[in-house]
């Protein structure tokens, strides 16, 4: 039901909820004893049972039981790795415990609990379960305050990049004095006379700052728009009535509504209460506001040809590219791909008008405008349309007039980034022309190279690679026979060493390892079976050493075992090795010292 009405598995709110859920269903049955996947029963059951009164269950079951069994296969593999780990940790503190002789239940340390959470998935409260189920207690107050205290840094970390060093109540402070935020005129404006309303020289309050200095100035109306919603924030100049110049860099809002500009003073001084002309990057907002729109675009054509229900998790607008993060629980196909590429660059080709209009949030909704699920709306939001509703979402960023000013949109590809998280990354315009301009002089390239039309390409190329694989085949089996026409000739050599009967050879160049263990086990067989014979072989491959030792009954019974030779010759090659008793293979990284490794074969048989 929750699958059905758009929710999906994540790490809040109602994705949380979900992923619970799925967890729990997951997790009893493997303690009922059924280790392999259930959903597709359980899940299918219950859609039987509920799809006559609730018919979208049928009609969405496609979608619905995607979701639900890559969660449940993630969690699967969540399961067996945190499993292994957490038994480890209980083992552990059981050992701990009988060993110090107190009395009560063993515990798991809480960094233990933690690191099974952060780097594993492993959610806290199946620790405690399955803790619970051995007899053993988590250390629960230690693992919540080592979650407190990463959280924390990564609170530290987004205050940081919206407040720099300076302690927010500064910013509180100046925006009491002015008696509300800066005034944003940026939709309309590049340009605008302001009033400097505050300066800050190394996060401190400063009246005046002389150049050169790094500042960060607020004024009482900006056309510059502070980073926000994915959106880069806009560079420009700010030019001071007495003279002083600043190059803004990067521009925050460390509180909403106030936008702090951040720059170097190059020239002159800056005053608080002094005049000054806020001016943008026409052509970097132009740039950003082109890739805005385009992930607008993204969206739609991933709803339209992917699902309807495919979330937005994040994106980010720079200038001439942009990626957009989004929950679905499977990889798109390239056939999706160019479906979602070609749609979105027919709406750039139409000149779709894009329109702001300020409304009431229930209203907006109402229109069908797309609202972030736990993102804070106030009473009056803006709404962004594109075209006649091909894509209706709040936002507060800037757009281009019309998809026309897009020109191109080229997406470069589509991966995971977390568990149900994908990412779509894409240029636009220029750089998107510049990159198709890439691929298909690389096409013609290649067209020339194999001799073909470009649309004949995959098939050459294919050709290509079977012929390639056919040779490379040919060449191994060639190696083999050269090598295994040598085994009579080293088996011939064979002399005694101590109570062993040693074949020992090192051969240049092998194909493979595997040709080198074949060759091994072929000397062996050459050599009487009453001796206690031992063969080792050296050789390089593709400029590393390698060595197969091969033992036969006799001398493993007087204690020549091939794992322990193969050991103290990969230790001379400067590497390390193993295998049985009967057959092993090692390597390093110097091939200079394949001799030095035979010789200490040969001194260990000794």
């Amino acid at each position: 039901m929750l699958i059905g009405d758009g929710v999906r598995p994540g790490n809040d709110g109602r994705g949380y909820v979900l992923r619970r859920l799925i967890r729990r269903a997951v997790r009893s049955m493997r303690l009922l004893g059924v280790s392999d996947a259930t959903l597709p029963t359980l899940l299918t059951a219950s859609k039987d049972a509920m799809k006559a009164s609730y018919p979208e269950l049928e009609t969405g079951w496609a979608t619905i039981s995607d979701v639900a069994y890559a969660e449940e296969e993630a969690f699967r593999r969540t399961l067996a790795a945190g499993t292994t780990i957490l038994d480890t940790a209980v083992a552990s503190a059981k050992q701990e415990s009988s060993a110090s002789g107190r009395g009560g239940r063993p515990v798991v340390p809480g960094k233990a609990a933690f690191e099974l959470h952060d780097t594993y998935g492993f959610p806290i409260d199946l620790t405690l379960e399955m803790a619970a189920e051995q007899g053993v207690d988590v250390d629960e107050a230690t693992f919540r305050t080592l979650m407190e205290e990463q959280k924390e840094r990564a609170r530290a970390d987004a205050r940081a990049k919206k407040a720099g060093h300076t302690d927010v109540r500064v910013f509180q402070d100046i925006e009491k004095q002015m008696g509300g935020g800066s005034e944003f005129l940026g939709y309309t404006e590049s340009a605008a006379d302001a009033s400097v309303t505050g300066l800050l020289v190394d996060g401190m309050p400063a009246p005046v700052a002389t150049a050169p200095a790094e500042v960060e100035v607020i004024l009482d109306r900006t056309p510059f728009y502070a980073e926000m919603g994915g959106q880069l924030a806009d560079h420009g100049t700010i030019r001071l009535a007495d003279g002083g110049v600043i190059e803004v860099h990067d521009v925050q809002a460390p509180i909403r509504g106030l936008s702090v500009h951040r720059g170097t003073l190059t020239e002159g001084t800056a005053a608080v209460g002094e005049r000054a002309y806020a001016e943008i990057d026409t052509v970097r907002r132009l740039a950003i506001a082109r890739a805005h729109t385009s992930t607008h675009m993204v969206y739609a054509g991933l709803r339209n040809v992917v699902s309807p229900d495919a979330a937005q998790a994040g994106s980010e607008n720079s200038p001439a590219r942009l990626r957009f993060d989004f929950r679905h629980g499977s990889p798109l196909s390239g056939g999706q791909m160019d479906d979602i590429e070609a749609l979105v660059n027919d709406k750039v080709a139409e000149n779709l008008p894009v329109t702001t209009e300020i409304m009431g949030l229930e209203e907006a909704r109402a229109s069908g405008a797309i609202a972030l699920f736990g993102e804070k709306y106030g009473k009056q939001v803006r709404v962004v349309t594109i075209g006649d509703g091909f894509d209706r979402e709040l936002c507060g960023g800037t757009h281009v007039p019309s998809t026309g000013h897009i020109g191109r949109i080229a997406l470069l590809g589509e991966g995971s980034i977390g568990s149900g998280v994908r990412r779509i990354d894409a240029l636009v315009a220029d750089s998107a022309y510049g990159f198709q301009r890439k691929e298909h002089a690389l096409v013609s390239q290649l067209s020339t190279l194999v001799g073909g039309r470009p649309e004949e390409l995959p098939g050459r190329v294919e050709s290509l690679l079977a012929r390639l694989k056919d040779a490379e085949k040919k060449l191994a089996a060639a190696e083999q026979a050269a090598l295994t026409a040598r085994a009579g000739e080293i088996a011939s050599a064979a002399a005694h060493t101590g109570d062993y009967l040693l074949a020992s050879a090192s051969l240049g160049t092998v194909g493979s390892a595997d040709a080198l263990r074949s060759l091994a086990l072929d000397v062996r067989g050459r050599l009487p079976e009453s001796d206690a014979v031992v063969v080792a072989l050296a050789g390089e491959a593709n400029g590393r050493p390698l060595i197969v030792v091969a033992t036969n009954p006799a001398a493993r019974t007087q204690g020549a075992r091939a794992g322990a030779l193969v050991r103290t010759a990969a230790t001379t090659l400067g590497g390390g090795g193993g295998g049985k008793d009967d057959v092993a293979q090692g390597g390093g990284q110097d091939p200079a010292a394949i001799p030095a490794a035979l010789a200490a074969i040969t001194a260990a048989l000794a």
